[in-house]
């Protein structure tokens, strides 16, 4: 039988027409409000305002509630890592270091400041400590240009990286976290920031990538994305959160929970006073190969280059080769 013959048999049963997918010709009798619904309407408006009305994901005090961490949890975890993916972050170069270190311009005009008051009190102890605070943050703000460039130099090789791109990623913050974003923008390049709800008022710096720039609720969860595509950690000197986030690293490279990054500790007079290695060795609470888990560096070229070398040593080039 041909294909017209079959076509002109006659249907045994019509096919109907699709219904709409939303509209009905005749409701549902729940579309409409019964008999006893219009003769209290004020008690199905208060079903219909109660909480317990409410789905559950509109339900945003059912959402904050004890019960229900486990949810913001997942949440939490998904959506960073949803968008990450979405914008082919596949490599993330964290950098680390204090929000009170700032541009030389700013450091000198509070030590300013600070010296002037000084003059007016000379005796005044607090205003004493407070000046020498100043005249050591003017020493400081070296690294934020330090960190600035290195951004600039990530930034440029974004591209470049195998699997996927490379950016800065940071904790969103002032100080050398702003100079790291500062330089990734200058150069073009995206980059990441990953900012913190505090009982106090944070905002992210404006050199972040907007569709890069998330907030946390949870400090694990924060930590787990800084940790999950990290290729290297950079620190630059800074106080509790940034020795927090470095022995973190530090911790899990030593006992493999990861695999083993490279570390750079910038600025071997600040960490060589702020901690002490070899003494943990001499004491025997971490063994002489943990000592091998970084290095120091102080300029923006010996950072860079000394990661770039560390992933040729491994046999696993961070970068692809310029054609």
């Amino acid at each position: 039988m041909t294909g017209t013959e079959e076509e002109e048999q006659p249907d045994d049963h019509a096919v109907p027409a699709p219904p709409h997918p939303t509209r009905r010709r005749r409701p549902l009798p729940d579309q409409e409000p019964s008999a006893a619904a219009q003769k209290v309407p004020e008690t199905i408006q208060r079903i219909l305002a109660s909480p317990s009305y409410r789905e559950a994901d509109e339900d945003l005090d059912f959402l904050q509630q004890p019960v229900t961490r486990g949810v913001r949890l997942q949440l939490e975890y998904l959506k960073v890592e949803t968008l990450l993916r979405e914008h082919r972050i596949a490599h993330t170069i964290v950098v680390f270091g204090g929000t009170r270190i700032r541009e030389r311009v700013a450091a000198e005009r509070e030590l300013k400041e600070a010296a002037q008051a000084l003059a007016a009190e000379p005796d005044n102890p607090l205003l004493k400590q407070h000046h020498a605070i100043c005249q050591n943050l003017l020493a400081t703000s070296k690294y934020y240009d330090v960190a600035r460039e290195f951004g600039r130099l990530v930034g440029c090789c974004g591209d470049r990286a195998r699997d996927g791109r490379v950016v800065i990623m940071t904790g969103g913050g002032p100080g050398v976290m702003e100079a790291a974003n500062r330089g990734a923008h200058e150069a073009g390049a995206h980059s990441a920031g990953l900012n913190i709800s505090l009982p106090h008022e944070q905002y992210p710096n404006p050199y972040i990538t907007p569709e890069l720039c998330f907030r946390f609720h949870y400090f694990a969860l924060r930590k787990m994305h800084f940790a999950m595509r990290a290729r290297a950690l950079v620190v630059f000197p800074g106080g509790f959160g940034t020795m927090d986030e470095l022995f973190e690293i530090l911790a899990l490279s030593q006992t493999r929970k990861m695999a083993p990054v490279p570390i750079v500790l910038v600025g071997e007079d600040y960490w060589r006073r702020a901690f002490s290695p070899e003494f943990f060795v001499e004491q025997g609470v971490v063994d002489p190969e943990d000592r091998e888990l970084f290095w120091y560096a102080e300029t923006p070229e010996q950072i860079w280059h000394g990661i770039l070398r560390w992933y040729e040593k491994k046999g696993e080039p961070l970068l692809m080769e310029q054609g």
